[in-house]
């Protein structure tokens, strides 16, 4: 059903990074989801008022109320593609994020209410009876929301849509509680066992994780978040694989939407490079980076010694004594200046976040007595720096 809906309603489905293409599959996401969450609503209050039970009507109305995660995502994605204008060089891609983590806090709301019932349920239980007509109207609703959840995990994860990855959440909140109840009802029929309270008291704290957990992965990307170990790989092979590219380092990666990202990188270039032909390889590779990965990259150049050989083994040195302190650590943009009255070793160090200011501190000081130790009229002039690589 899915793929066939794919097929029907969005054209060249494959071109998933295409942005036209990412909308049509969110429009088609949030069309669905209105047009089933309406079709449950008119289910169970035509059932709800031929039986006349207000709790199915009830339900009738929550399964309307729905419908609003699938406004917010059809909003999000609508407004996510819109073009960059003077105002918002970097596009609207965000709106994404926005619209999940709008639906995250409806899941929270959902789970919260579920929460309060259950607590109602058993401070003050009802005896629970057995109706079949109310069980299957129940039955049909649990297959059509775990259809939807399985519709909008599948399109969420081929184009990496938060919003769809927190509507599918959304749904899967809607399949537990339901599911609940069809149990409670029918262990009530056959036990006398009165067990809806807990089992909804455990269904809503996973309903209230469930949304934390999707408001914390769309917040990630709005706050700026660690750069994926994968997308580093990708990018800095690719830029390193370049001729006359020896090396590189501080990758940082900004989101503005699933479909729309900005990276800068310092790319090592040997210091007697002819800088006009270093200029023409970096200008080629960014216009590479930017067809082949959709990513827009901007590369700052850095020249480096690579034929020094009294250079190399001092880079040598320095780095042997900073692993030793720390292995995790590493160097980059080292230099050296010679004067009349010391020698000035120039370098940044990577260090791992756990480090405070104070530790900081301490493991510098040991590094220069280190260093020092090999000649007192070393100098060291050393640049802090954090990685911004996501760890393993």
């Amino acid at each position: 059903m899915t793929e066939l809906l794919v097929k029907l309603f969005v054209k060249n489905s494959d071109e998933v990074s295409n942005r036209r293409v990412r909308t049509s599959y969110g429009v088609l996401s949030s069309v669905v989801g209105m047009v089933c969450n309406t079709v449950l609503f008119a289910v169970k209050f035509l059932v709800g008022f031929l039986i006349n039970s207000i709790s199915v009507m009830t339900d009738a109305f929550n399964n309307l109320s729905d419908t609003a995660s699938s406004i917010i995502g059809f909003f999000g994605v609508r407004l996510a593609c819109r073009p960059a204008d003077k105002e918002h060089p970097f596009g609207h891609g965000r709106y994404e994020y926005i619209a999940a983590l709008a639906v995250s806090f409806i899941i929270i709301q959902i789970g919260l209410t579920q929460l309060k019932n259950s607590f109602d349920k058993i401070l003050n239980p009802d005896k629970v009876i057995f109706n079949p007509i109310l069980t299957g109207v129940l039955c049909l609703s649990v297959f059509i929301k775990l259809w939807m959840m399985l519709f909008n995990r599948k399109l969420g994860k081929r184009i990496n849509s938060t919003v769809m990855m927190a509507t599918a959440a959304d749904s899967l909140g809607d399949v537990m509680i339901t599911s609940v109840t069809i149990i409670s009802t029918i262990i009530a029929g056959l036990t006398g066992w009165q067990i809806d309270g807990y089992m909804g008291l455990v269904v809503s704290i996973f309903v209230m994780y469930a949304g934390v957990r999707i408001a914390k992965g769309t917040l990630e990307p709005l706050l700026g978040q660690a750069v994926d170990r994968e997308a580093y790989e990708v990018i800095t092979n690719m830029v390193e694989s370049y001729e006359g590219i020896v090396g590189t380092h501080d990758l940082i990666i900004h989101s503005y939407g699933p479909s729309n990202k900005m990276a800068t990188i310092h790319a090592e270039v040997p210091n007697d490079i002819d800088f006009e032909k270093a200029h023409e390889t970096i200008d080629r590779i960014e216009r590479d980076v930017l067809e082949k990965l959709d990513i827009l990259l901007v590369i700052h150049m850095d020249p480096v010694e690579v034929n020094n050989v009294m250079v190399l083994e001092k880079k040598e040195m320095v780095t042997s004594i900073i692993k030793k302190y720390e292995p995790s650590a590493s160097i980059h943009d080292f230099r050296i200046l010679n004067g009349e009255l010391h020698t000035d070793l120039i370098f940044d160090i990577v260090l791992p976040y756990s480090y405070s200011h104070e530790s900081e501190q301490g493991l510098m000081k040991s590094i220069i007595d280190d260093i020092r130790k090999q000649d007192s009229r070393y100098n060291c002039v050393i640049t802090l720096d954090k990685s911004f690589i996501a760890d393993k």
